[in-house]
């Protein structure tokens, strides 16, 4: 060991592995340590965007309209209609 290397120890993962700076730009997430706080904030955003989803689906399924399918393909939301009530 003619250089000064760094022993490599259990746990250290990718970052005790020789690289290029652009491998090391290209996978940036591989080196950087997780923020908590980032990823709380990320953690809170998702389960509010679907709790919206989920929300506004059961707001549209207690009005009484239900998911179709179109025969294109796409998805529309139908009032129920009662064949009896004709």
């Amino acid at each position: 060991m003619s250089k000064q290397e760094k022993q490599q120890a259990p746990g250290d993962g990718i970052r005790s592995l020789k690289s290029t700076p652009m491998f090391r730009a290209i996978n940036y997430e591989l080196y950087v340590r997780p923020n908590k706080v980032i990823m709380a904030i990320g953690v809170i955003a998702m389960t509010g965007c679907a709790g919206y989803i989920l929300y506004m689906r059961s707001k549209y399924e207690s009005m009484g309209f239900y998911t179709a399918v179109e025969s294109d393909g796409s998805e529309r939301f139908k009032k129920k209609v009662s064949k009896w009530s004709e």
